[in-house]
């Protein structure tokens, strides 16, 4: 009863908050449905079996943190708030800390999300960059108390804390559903200030509460993978959390969502078709069951303009002036990469090897990045994993990027000792995300890191996780019969 009640009160504030600022029957009723959806995906996020207040705490704090990056840009206190309350919480969880300390080397997820902080802190304060090195080193505690707050709930209790966190991503996606109720269904959407205004056509959130939205698709698509790739949940949430993943990459028209998406697609029908794990759910028709992801993906690139939806330009006049259509068909991710090459040639030895120690994310600046010539300049993001881990961590944190995917890919294909393969969810989520490397700094885990946290908590599951007590064999000719 609270459910509905709740739902119900999230419809009804949605349509007079729509009501108020249009007077539109028309556009009150379009916000009444999105309202409407985004209750669902809070109950069904509420709903699912498995799910724990820590774990979704720990899961929610870097959601919102994630949100924040985009909503209070220009407040970056509310940032460190929310940060700064997670690493209280987190400490208080993750205790003995030197215990889970000695466990993080084993997780691929720690080495491509933390190595590079503390390598950027030693950069930094080589070169003398002091406040730098210190807000690095808060970062790297916060994230790393993080880790260890779900390496010590999987050693403590032998149980997964990725579905908490599954259940953290959707109530952050019903969260800003319901805040951009109101241009849900319009062509031309809320977005926040600056460089997000040439891209008001893709979906952001609304009513001031923004996120990326290729960071939006990528979260319900990962979400999609933990529990539609998982027979502990009915056959209705599966393909709820499907159908949401669709909607959410046709709103956010991501193709790196849509990449991300078709890679899982892809491995879900092997492994539904080929290589059936038991933790499955138990299709009566497999090859409508592979088939489903792929007919949920034509339905958005048709519906997405085909083609066009690929490589149109995304800024609209050009990513730079000048620009090569290679770089306008990125969003300018090229020109960024080579601009990061360029500050690595000029940068001294320490930099070199640990990474860039001007700002303390390691954000890129560059002149030609379209933004008027007498305005500031934008601080982009690398939105290349790999480049990422190069620019914050140097030449020892790409090695250290590198070693921690391969780690995640073994951890994802290998049988464990004594038999048993990986969760299914686990592989296809760990192999679908590499080849978004190439677009998204997923993998680095920071302030947008829910993805990656939710990864690291299937590896910890899967590698960490207590091995259930072994049965004594009784010796050949004893009775194991109760005797009358």
């Amino acid at each position: 009863m609270i459910r509905v009640l709740s739902a119900a009160v999230l419809v009804v504030a949605a349509t007079i908050v729509e009501f108020v600022r249009t007077g539109s029957v028309t556009e009150t009723g379009e916000a009444a449905v999105a309202a409407l959806i985004a209750a669902g995906v809070a109950w069904l996020a509420l709903s699912l079996p498995g799910t724990t207040v820590q774990g979704t705490v720990l899961g929610g704090t870097l959601v919102l943190a994630g949100i924040l990056t985009w909503t209070s840009t220009d407040r970056p206190i509310a940032i460190w708030a929310v940060l700064g309350v997670g690493g209280v919480l987190y400490a208080w969880w993750s205790r003995p800390w030197l215990g889970g300390l000695r466990q993080l080397p084993r997780l691929g997820g720690a080495w491509t999300g933390l190595a590079y902080w503390p390598l950027g802190v030693a950069g930094a304060l080589l070169v003398g960059h002091w406040t730098v090195g210190a807000q690095r080193a808060a970062y790297a505690g916060v994230f790393a108390l993080a880790v260890l707050a779900v390496v010590a709930y999987v050693r403590g209790t032998g149980r997964d804390p990725s579905v908490a966190v599954a259940a953290a991503i959707l109530l952050g996606v019903a969260a800003l559903l319901w805040a951009g109720a109101g241009s849900l269904f319009d062509s031309v959407r809320e977005a926040p200030a600056g460089s997000a205004q040439g891209m008001r056509d893709r979906f952001w959130g609304g009513l001031g509460f923004f996120y990326h939205p290729n960071s939006l698709s990528g979260l319900a698509v990962i979400a999609a993978i933990r529990v539609g790739a998982d027979r502990a949940f009915g056959l209705a949430p599966r393909l709820a959390v499907t159908g949401l993943a669709g909607l959410v990459l046709l709103l956010s028209n991501s193709r790196t969502g849509l990449l991300f998406a078709g890679a899982a697609a892809v491995l879900h029908a092997f492994l539904v078709l080929r290589n059936r794990r038991a933790d499955l759910p138990d299709h009566r028709r497999r090859w409508l069951a592979a088939a489903t992801p792929f007919l949920v993906l034509v339905i958005v690139y048709v519906s997405s303009g085909g083609i066009d939806h690929l490589t149109r330009d995304r800024l609209g006049t050009g990513a730079t002036p000048g620009g090569s259509p290679v770089a306008a068909a990125t969003s300018g991710r090229t020109d960024t990469w080579r601009q990061v090459w360029r500050d690595w040639e000029n940068a001294p030895v320490a930099e070199k090897l640990f990474g860039d120690a001007t700002t303390s994310r390691a954000v890129v600046i560059r002149l030609d990045d379209g933004a008027p010539p007498e305005g500031p300049r934008r601080q982009l993001n690398t939105d290349n994993a790999a480049v990422g881990a190069f620019r914050r961590g140097g030449v020892v944190g790409a090695v250290a990027f590198v070693l921690g995917v391969a780690l995640l890919v073994v951890h994802a294909l290998r049988r464990r000792r004594g038999g048993g393969w990986p969760a299914a969810w686990f592989t296809i989520g760990a192999l679908a995300v590499v080849p978004t490397i190439a677009t998204e700094d997923w993998l680095l885990g920071g302030t947008n890191g829910a993805l990656w946290l939710l990864l690291v908590a299937g590896e910890a599951y899967l590698v960490l996780r207590p091995a259930p007590p072994v049965e004594p064999e009784l010796p050949v000719g004893i009775l194991t019969t109760p005797v009358k």
